[in-house]
């Protein structure tokens, strides 16, 4: 058995998903992590072969892993496509990654414009995001919802798995939106303390007596104010 704990960490297949759903709220836990995604965003400078291999990587994982390319060259999604053909093949788990990448989960978005790409992206709010477009720098800065954003040609996902010492306990489902990736706040609490005097309190005090008679709970009102009665 094990001793109880406070709060469970960490990623795992769906069998640890499920048992980190059934003690929410008994323990604290820091996400119920999903299969996991990339999404990559990318222009005609993009190239097609790390863009492949990115994509590939992460449908190594699973067959329900997604692999998203979002691009405004279709010149670029073509020359992804050929080289998937090149690789997967190659590759070892040649049929997972081929069940990931033709799931539903998985796809090649077209865009008219990399504003309209990066408004997908922040839509979506992958897990892994890499940005593979000119000035790398600039349009990672306008991303807003992502586990975690790999910039340039030169940051893939790997890189974040094994060496670069981001955390890689990252948000999934979108749930980027109002979620970071494990770090250290997440063992940690914040406990609010309140401490006025009589002075402080007696300048409030009205406002604490009008608030709680409009919500009809005037006993609130009437513990600050007994503090004051002659």
């Amino acid at each position: 058995a094990l001793e109880p704990v406070d709060v469970v960490t960490g990623p795992g297949n769906v069998f640890v998903a499920t048992a980190k759903r059934l003690v929410k709220g008994v323990v604290g836990i820091d996400a119920e992590a999903g299969p996991t995604e990339i999404a990559v965003l990318a222009d005609a400078a993009a190239e097609p072969k790390f863009v492949a291999a990115d994509l590939i990587s992460q449908a190594e994982h699973d067959p329900n892993a997604a692999s998203v390319l979002v691009t405004d060259s279709p010149e670029l999604a073509e020359a992804v496509r050929t080289e998937l053909d090149v690789q997967i093949p190659a590759t070892k788990h040649t049929e997972r990654v081929r069940t990931a990448l033709a799931g539903a989960q998985s796809a090649v978005v077209l865009v008219d414009s990399l504003a309209d790409g990066i408004a997908v992206c922040n839509a979506y709010g992958a897990e892994h995001l890499e940005i593979h477009t000119a000035d790398a720098n600039a349009v990672a800065g306008r991303v807003t919802n992502a586990g975690a954003i790999f910039v340039g040609s030169y940051s893939p996902v790997s890189l974040g798995d094994y060496c670069s010492g981001s955390n890689h306990v990252l948000p999934t489902a979108g749930t980027s939106a109002f979620s970071s990736g494990l770090n250290v706040t997440t063992f940690m609490r914040a406990i609010q303390v309140i401490d006025y005097g009589r002075n402080a309190l007696e300048e409030v005090s009205g406002h604490v007596v009008a608030l709680s008679r409009a919500e009809d709970l005037p006993a609130h009102g009437d513990a600050v104010s007994i503090r004051f009665a002659e």
